[in-house]
């Protein structure tokens, strides 16, 4: 409700900026097309005159700018043309007369539902119809006028992406320029995991391995049968504890279970095996594919492992749901934060995000907590 209010107020003072900004850009188009009156019938005279008056509208383009920036990020780092101000200009001053009209609305549906109330309260008339009738329909204009007010907000907005914001041009180099950091992403997360696995074996695996094959050529040059026989039950131990090992190492790499039961079953198994407590809720709906999958199950189990190891959390807490166009994995700790998105964990999960032309998240105060979001597409 208090979100609600703060937002219908911030749409009457941006209303009320769009009036006084169309003040400005009435004249200034009208001026601007009595200028190029006299040389209509010149082409260069015209592209004189559109030159300079381009360039005097650059500064009114941005003053909307800068009034649309909360409503329009994007449009605050795009560069644009002064024909393109031009243009805008020329039809901002419309929509500035719009917000006036409703502004103007709103204030005859504020005194038409508080005036009889006044006139009942302070002048003691008692006309008690007249007073709940005229309340109910100034509010019913008052409601209609916010609305109104919103409408034209959205207008406004769409008029400055349209003339300001990126043309055709601009998006497809931007969409190029992402596609190739991507698959520069992509091949980086690949070598990541190779030597990701290559750490495993090398400082996992590899060594009990040597340790098993010493001690298996010890028990063979031993000359005492009992001492040979000890030596092969601690090889077998040994085996048995590389086993371990390699089947965690399989899991980490790809959990079995991941094709066999579904993206929940495998977080469930990811939150039995957590040291600390995790808190799972999915909501699926239908399994996802098997790429948007595989990420989600990694993106969970780096955040719960950086969370544990890392940030000295308590508690986690996995949130997966299922939304119109993507699948959305939140994972929220009450540890010490500072987290690093640019840390080799953090940066592995973007880039594996970032090659299904999805977007990671990373919000980590010092002291907490930390919240990992994950937005990937899924049909």
């Amino acid at each position: 409700m208090l979100k609600q209010r703060s937002r219908t107020v911030r749409v009457v003072c941006g209303a009320l900026a769009s009036v006084s900004h169309a003040l400005i850009e009435l004249p200034f188009t009208l001026l601007a097309g009595m200028c190029l009156l006299p040389v209509l019938g010149s082409r260069r005279g015209k592209r004189a005159v559109l030159d300079r008056v381009g360039a005097a509208a650059v500064p009114l383009a941005q003053l909307a700018r800068r009034r649309l920036r909360d409503a329009a990020p994007e449009l605050v780092t795009v560069s644009y043309s002064p024909d393109r101000a031009l243009r805008f200009v020329a039809v901002r001053w419309t929509v500035g007369l719009l917000d006036g009209l409703v502004l103007g609305t709103l204030m005859l549906a504020t005194v038409y539902g508080t005036f009889p109330l006044w006139m009942w309260t302070v002048m003691d008339v008692d006309h008690t119809a007249e007073v709940v009738t005229s309340g109910l329909g100034g509010l019913f204009g008052i409601f209609l006028s916010v609305q109104g007010l919103h409408g034209v907000a959205s207008l406004d907005v769409g008029l400055a992406r349209r003339n300001l914001g990126p043309d055709e041009r601009a998006r497809l180099e931007h969409r190029i320029a992402q596609l190739a950091s991507t698959r520069a992403g992509v091949l980086n997360a690949v070598h990541d995991e190779r030597r990701r696995i290559e750490r495993y074996l090398h400082d996992g695996i590899q060594q009990q391995v040597v340790a098993l094959g010493i001690l298996l050529a010890r028990a063979r040059r031993s000359k005492d049968p009992e001492h040979s026989a000890d030596l092969v039950q601690q090889a077998h131990e040994e085996a048995l504890r590389a086993l371990d090992e390699l089947r965690d190492v399989a899991w980490r790499l790809y959990p079995a279970v991941l094709d066999e039961a579904g993206l929940h079953a495998a977080l469930e198994t990811v939150a039995e095996r957590s040291v600390l407590p995790v808190r799972l809720r999915v909501d699926l709906g239908a399994e996802p594919s098997e790429t948007v999958r595989t990420v989600a199950y990694f993106v969970v189990s780096e955040a719960v492992t950086n969370a544990a190891k890392h940030a000295e959390a308590g508690r986690a807490e996995v949130r997966v749901t299922r939304h119109p166009g993507k699948l959305r994995v939140r994972v929220e700790d009450d540890g010490r934060g500072g987290a690093d998105p640019g840390g080799g964990g953090l940066l592995g999960l973007a880039r594996r995000v970032a090659a299904l032309d999805g977007q990671l998240l990373v919000d980590s105060p010092q002291g907490g907590p930390t919240v990992l979001t994950a937005e990937l597409p899924c049909d």
